[in-house]
C-alpha cells in the first residue's frame, strides 16, 4: 500500500495544483461577476475608471494564469502517480477560501482598495463575502488534515 501513494514531490504538485486552482477561480469568479458583469467595482477603486479598468486587467491575467498553472500541475501530478482526491479538493478549496477572506478582510476592510457594493450598508456584503470565504477555507483545511491522515490514493 505504500508504493501506491505518490512521493512527496507528487503530493505536493497535487497541493500546488488545487492552491493556484482554487485561488484562481474564485478570482476570476470575483472579477467576472462583481467587476464586468455587474459593475459594483474595480480592482482598485480609488483613481480613474481607466486605472480601475488595467487593475481589473491585471487581477484577471494572475487569476486566468494561476487557473492554468494549477491545471497543468494537475495534468503532470495525474501522470506521475496516484491522484489523492482529499488532498486536491482539500487544496481547491483551501485555495478558493483563502482568496475570498483575504479580499474580503485585506483588500476591503484594510487596504479600502474597493468595497463590495458602494452606496449601501456594507454589513451584509461583507458577511455574504467573508463568511463563505471562511467556510470554504475551514472545508479545505479539514479535508487537507483527513488526507494527511488517511491518504486513499485513486488511479
Amino acid at each position: 500500500m505504500a508504493d501506491a501513494l505518490p512521493r512527496p514531490p507528487a503530493r505536493r504538485r497535487l497541493l500546488v495544483s488545487g492552491l493556484l486552482l482554487g485561488l484562481g477561480t474564485a478570482g476570476a469568479v470575483d472579477e467576472i461577476v462583481f467587476h464586468q458583469l455587474l459593475h459594483w467595482h474595480h480592482f482598485y477603486d480609488r483613481a480613474s475608471g481607466a486605472a480601475g479598468l488595467v487593475s481589473d486587467g491585471v487581477l484577471h491575467a494572475g487569476t486566468f494564469s494561476a487557473a492554468v498553472a494549477g491545471m497543468a500541475l494537475l495534468a503532470d501530478a495525474r501522470r506521475r502517480g496516484p491522484f489523492l482526491p482529499a488532498l486536491w479538493w482539500g487544496a481547491v478549496l483551501t485555495g478558493a477560501g483563502a482568496f475570498q477572506v483575504w479580499d474580503g478582510v485585506v483588500h476591503h476592510k484594510l487596504l479600502r482598495l474597493h468595497q463590495v457594493r458602494y452606496g449601501v450598508d456594507l454589513t451584509g456584503y461583507d458577511v455574504g463575502w467573508i463568511v463563505p470565504g471562511a467556510l470554504l477555507l475551514g472545508a479545505g483545511l479539514v479535508l487537507l488534515l483527513r488526507a494527511r491522515a488517511r491518504p486513499t490514493p485513486v488511479r
